[in-house]
């Protein structure tokens, strides 16, 4: 004779337990690339998606949903205010200086200056060590 064991007499997971286990892991810094080179690609797609010269979805992956939100938002302001503006040509967007520093273990912040145009403007980003990647949790247009 065989016994077999139902669904409903093994333990079951609480839901928090189990949320946790599917949400985004830290990863010590240990294990992730050099942030520099990320920093700097973000900067340049962030002043891109501000200026309207790419789209907000190709920097979908690199960013957390609250940075993604933002950016989709700025970017329809952006969109909305160059419609009622006369043409302009695409705008020159340039990465310099990038300065790296690490607060926490897994969690860099990063300043670039960014030329846009005439202008020199500072972009800063906060990268979390989260999946075994960089991930913005923060990005500003200084």
């Amino acid at each position: 004779m065989t016994s077999t064991v139902s669904s409903s007499d093994k333990p079951r997971q609480n839901r928090a337990q189990s949320a946790e286990f599917f949400e985004s892991q830290p990863t010590p810094r240990a294990e992730l690339p050099d942030p520099t080179l990320t920093i700097e690609k973000l900067a340049l797609l962030g002043c891109e998606i501000i200026a309207g010269v790419r789209s907000v979805d190709q920097i979908g992956r690199w960013v957390t949903e609250d940075v993604y939100r933002v950016l989709a938002e700025r970017s329809i302001a952006a969109r909305q205010t160059r419609a009622s503006a006369p043409a302009r040509q695409r705008p020159h967007i340039t990465v310099g200086l990038t300065v790296v520093t690490e607060p926490r273990e897994g969690i860099v912040e990063g300043v670039s200056l960014v030329r846009v145009g005439p202008r020199t403007r500072a972009m800063c980003i906060r990268l979390e060590g989260l999946d075994h990647r960089w991930r913005a949790s923060s990005l500003a247009l200084l």
